[in-house]
């Protein structure tokens, strides 16, 4: 007796060897950076669950974005009082990378989707990784259809507004300043740096609350295109040092938001700092990546400042997390679909192979070092994606 998967032609057997498979999710609880946000919202956690996804959530894990345990039980997940069971998961979701001690709670081979966030890693996270054969993405790296990085559009958007907010009220704290929007009172000066998403936010954030804008960056071609995305009073530059330089010297509020092909590159040095005015704010929002800012270093949210030439310095690399409940709305209704995809595949490696975009956040896989900027920054070897997905 024949089997009917035998009986059918190959590609019919493919499909059949592709139908839906049951996820099993663990949403661990957050404690680095003071980190708040969670993966999934109820709401998306009850279409996964309606799909015949488990999915198993710490306790306490969605209070900080004000989501409770009942929540999250009554959309249809299992509330789990155990870390190292959420952790056993096949399939881990975290917004920060996992410590050193939650990669040990990981079963061998798991899948871990988190963000990675190069600038704040070591060398013994990748080792550990490699040592649990994990299979690891970037919330950075994945691409959707369209080519556009989707998770990383929506941080970068919120990264824009946050750090805008957090200005303005550092501004308040150490000079007694409002940003703008006073009769009869000049406006505050804001200068950017980098053309992209985080940027146009904040420029938009900083309008609003009746700054000027200045926006830096050394590509013209991007400068265009955010000019056109932007009213006509935000001016443009490109990054001539002394053009810099006299913007700095005038500045209220410096934003760093430059990204390179390996780590961010420097382009405030110290002595412009110490000419900027007193009382003065930076935020580096690039920090995860190395910083674009000479004196900036990392912080946390519990003490996010550090005064240096009387300007305060802002280096939280989880910005968004101020915003948890608005952040972890917005990720949950990015990752979902995703989720969805990977059970209809069959599962997370078939997932891969068939999803360029959901590919492209690859950076371990089983154990094996796929990206080159990690291999670049710690001294790993690596395996291109092509070697591996043919």
């Amino acid at each position: 007796m024949h089997s009917l998967s035998q009986l059918l032609p190959q590609e019919e057997r493919l499909a059949v060897a592709c139908q839906q498979q049951s996820l099993k999710i663990g949403l661990p609880k957050e404690h680095s950076f003071k980190e708040r946000r969670i993966c999934l919202a109820p709401s998306e956690v009850a279409v996964l669950v309606a799909n015949e996804h488990r999915v198993l959530v710490e306790t306490g894990a969605g209070l900080q974005a004000n989501f409770t345990d009942q929540d999250y039980s009554e959309a249809g997940a299992e509330i789990v009082y155990d870390t190292q069971e959420v952790f056993a998961c096949p399939l881990v979701l975290k917004v920060q990378p996992p410590t050193l001690e939650e990669i040990a709670h990981l079963k061998p081979k798991a899948v871990l989707i988190s963000a990675l966030q190069i600038g704040t890693q070591n060398k013994a996270y990748f080792e550990a990784l490699l040592q649990k054969q994990i299979t690891a993405l970037a919330f950075e790296y994945i691409r959707d259809e369209e080519d556009n990085l989707p998770i990383y559009q929506s941080i970068s958007e919120i990264t824009g507004l946050a750090s805008v907010l957090m200005a303005s009220e550092l501004l308040s704290e150490q000079g007694g300043w409002a940003l703008g929007n006073i009769t009869g009172v000049p406006p505050s000066e804001v200068v950017l740096l980098g053309a992209n998403e985080v940027t146009k936010a904040a420029a938009k954030a900083a309008l609003g609350l009746g700054a000027t804008v200045k926006v830096f960056d050394n590509s013209l071609t991007k400068l265009r295109i955010l000019k056109q995305q932007l009213p006509a009073s935000v001016s443009t530059a490109t990054m001539q040092p002394q053009t810099l330089k006299k913007a700095l010297k005038q500045c209220n509020v410096l934003i760093g938001a430059m990204n390179g092909e390996v780590r961010s590159p420097i382009v405030v040095t110290e002595e412009m700092v110490q000419q900027m005015p007193t009382g003065a704010v930076i935020i580096d929002t690039s920090i995860s990546v190395g910083g674009c800012i000479e004196t900036t270093q990392l912080t946390d949210l519990s003490q996010p400042t550090v005064s240096k030439y009387n300007v305060l310095h802002c280096g939280v690399p989880n910005l968004p997390a101020r915003y948890a409940c608005t952040a972890s709305s917005s990720l949950s209704n990015i990752l979902m679909p995703y989720l969805l995809k990977i059970g209809e595949e069959g599962g997370v490696d078939h997932a891969l192979h068939v999803d360029k975009g959901f590919r492209s956040g690859l950076y371990f896989y089983r154990g094996i070092l796929t990206d080159a900027t990690v291999s670049h920054w710690f001294e790993l070897p690596y395996k291109p994606l092509h070697l591996l997905f043919i």
